[in-house]
């Protein structure tokens, strides 16, 4: 078996990942497009469910965020059911991204341990590898520990990630609550804070300082926080928000839902954009309105 490439330090001109992404977020609104190519959305555009109609979805869509949000959010899952063919579409779309000064967040949800965590924060975070994008989402329930491989090298990469604190499934209180105010979501919130104490710039919570450890935060938790006691302005990190739009959940809502956290929040909206294609100027209102609804709504 070949051996897993060690990772090598970034280049000197990119920045920290949450000061590019502030920046990015001040920019264009903190709107994180979502990039699910699911079937039933291929059917829909009048695509075929194949590679090829896999690549002019995704092409599409980066074309009208790139300049127009301040990141995009491929679903790797959605990928994966076309093979290598799926992969290729995914490095092209991490490549054109890149090259158009979009920020990228794979949203991939790995967690392991040891060296299979090594090889997932490789895959995703490394320098050279064709996957690796600005940030990945990662599952901490094997213990937020056993992410450090994809946290240290998102560090020395100048990449960063998104580990679940609170999602937007209603499945998940039936673990992320468990505790009351001394729940895994908080935890796990503590563990992210932690992380982002110990590293120069995540000193404050303003966007300029956001530290590379993220958490992903439902737009529909409610008043969880509250009831968890939960401060999220502790973590400085960004704070990845599924559920605006489609899900339910709308800009005027999420400042009372993330309270003096709303400034870290980057919301993530897909069907509610992608539904507007396959025509690329609607698709581009789309993001353009959705990204102004939000930097009115957070600042």
């Amino acid at each position: 078996m070949p051996e897993v490439p060690a990772p090598v330090p970034p280049a000197p001109s990119r920045a920290p990942f949450g000061a590019r992404l502030g920046a990015a977020m001040d920019e264009h609104g903190p709107l994180c497009v979502g990039i699910d190519p699911h079937p039933v959305l291929l059917d829909a555009w009048g695509l075929p469910r194949s590679a090829e109609g896999l690549r002019r979805f995704t092409l599409t869509v980066l074309e009208a965020a790139a300049g127009h949000a301040a990141a995009i959010k491929p679903q790797v899952a959605l990928y994966e059911p076309y093979g290598a063919a799926g992969f290729a579409v995914l490095e092209d779309l991490l490549a054109q991204a890149r090259s158009a000064g979009l920020l990228t967040v794979a949203d991939a949800k790995r967690g392991d341990i040891g060296s299979t965590m090594e090889a997932y924060a490789a895959a995703w975070l490394g320098e050279g590898s064709p996957l690796a994008a600005d940030a990945v989402t990662l599952s901490p329930y094997l213990g937020f520990e056993s992410l450090r491989p994809a946290l240290d090298l998102a560090v020395r990469t100048g990449r960063g990630t998104f580990v679940l604190a609170l999602t937007s499934n209603p499945e998940g209180r039936s673990v992320q609550h468990v505790g009351g105010r001394d729940s895994v979501a908080g935890s796990v919130c503590a563990a992210a804070a932690a992380e982002n104490a110990r590293l120069p710039g995540g000193g404050s919570a303003a966007r300029a300082g956001l530290g590379p450890c993220g958490l992903v935060v439902g737009a529909t938790v409610g008043n969880a926080l509250a009831e968890l006691g939960v401060d999220l302005t502790a973590v400085r990190g960004p704070l990845l928000a599924p559920g605006y739009g489609a899900q339910g959940a709308r800009a005027e809502d999420l400042p009372a839902v993330f309270g003096a956290a709303a400034g870290q929040v980057l919301a993530a909206s897909s069907r509610a954009i992608l539904r507007r294609g396959p025509d690329a100027a609607a698709l581009q209102e789309a993001v353009r309105r959705s990204a102004g609804e939000l930097a009115a709504a957070l600042g």
